[in-house]
């Protein structure tokens, strides 16, 4: 069910010289949840909020720092990226809650917003009624080691072409730390080409499934392009500024808090085994297998979300942000 045009809108200052675009819909008395975006880099879905009643729901979305709208953008050189981590975000995401006066949400988001969904909620247990994850990542080293260097097992005359687009200095290394080096090259062509590099590399992972049509990271041009590669290298360069498995000996923070994990089986970019692991380190989150699907999703895995966000439906009360209000159980 589509939601209406955004009813408000706006520039979050959030220091450092970082303004957080955000917009809200739907009603602003129900049960607000947070969508929260992957990437890291992509920017906010212009579609993900269609899910939700917006008579039931207060649907929030926002673009994380340096993409999207949010300013400034990490396609500028001069941007600096220092300000721009793992904790930046969790505490843009606190600012924001703050600023829209929202006592507690329900946070939804697939990709690398489930590695910063799990952060803020191990931090935050307080303000979280429940989430919902696609795709689960926790960001760890040999999450990242597998996406950019394990597949090539999988993929080897792609992953070859991923690895010659490095100059020779830099193939017997970490091709992410490669890549990170040659994003922040003072060279314009150097950072291009290594941006069109990078996205052929993801198309390659995705191609093969029922949603990954081929060149969809390369159908990003210009700016989009170059904010997404230089934040995506940023961060898995800097393993996300997590400790190996940080958030998984976390879990135990989220008891309490109702989650449903749906992940697809077919997934080559994330395997299964990082959700299956989360879903019995939680024992408050039920772990969904779409058999059909890879990390871009499929009609099952559409209908397990819609049947997870109807569960949630059942507490989206006008009354859910009010100071007193529980977390929400199944029925």
């Amino acid at each position: 069910m589509a939601t209406a045009e955004p009813r408000r809108r706006g520039l979050l200052d959030v220091g450092d010289g970082n303004k957080l675009y955000w917009e809200s819909r739907g009603n602003p008395l129900g049960q607000t949840v947070l969508l929260v975006h992957g990437g890291p880099g992509s920017g906010r879905s212009r579609t993900a909020h269609k899910a939700f009643d917006p008579n039931l729901f207060h649907v929030v979305s926002f673009d994380q720092r340096g993409c999207g709208d949010s300013v400034p953008s990490a396609a500028d050189p001069s941007t600096d990226m220092s300000v721009n981590t793992t904790e930046h975000l969790l505490a843009d995401m606190e600012a924001l809650r703050d600023h829209l006066g929202v006592r507690r949400w329900l946070l939804h988001g697939g990709s690398w917003a489930s590695t910063l969904i799990l952060a803020y909620a191990q931090r935050h247990p307080q303000f979280v009624d429940g989430i919902i994850l696609i795709g689960v990542t926790m960001t760890r080293a040999r999450e990242i080691d597998w996406l950019y260097r394990g597949l090539r097992l999988l993929l080897p005359d792609e992953w070859e072409r991923f690895h010659n687009g490095l100059p020779e200095p830099l193939r017997n290394g970490d091709p992410v730390q490669g890549y990170w080096q040659l994003m922040n090259d003072p060279d314009p062509q150097v950072v291009e080409n290594a941006a069109r590099d990078w996205c052929a590399w993801e198309d390659a992972v995705i191609a093969h499934e029922t949603h990954g049509a081929p060149g969809q990271y390369s159908a990003r041009v210009g700016a989009e392009r170059m904010a997404f590669v230089r934040i995506c290298t940023h961060y898995f360069a800097h393993l996300a500024w997590l400790g190996e498995d940080e958030l998984l000996r976390g879990a135990p923070a989220l008891a309490g808090i109702p989650g449903i994990l749906i992940h697809g089986r077919l997934d080559l970019s994330a395997p299964l085994l990082t959700a299956w692991e989360l879903a019995r380190a939680w024992p408050d989150a039920e772990l969904v297998v779409v058999e059909d699907s890879g990390h871009t999703g499929s009609s099952t895995m559409h209908a397990a979300l819609t049947d997870a966000i109807a569960r949630f439906a059942g507490t989206a009360l006008p009354t859910s942000n009010r100071p007193g209000t529980g977390t929400p159980r199944w029925s």
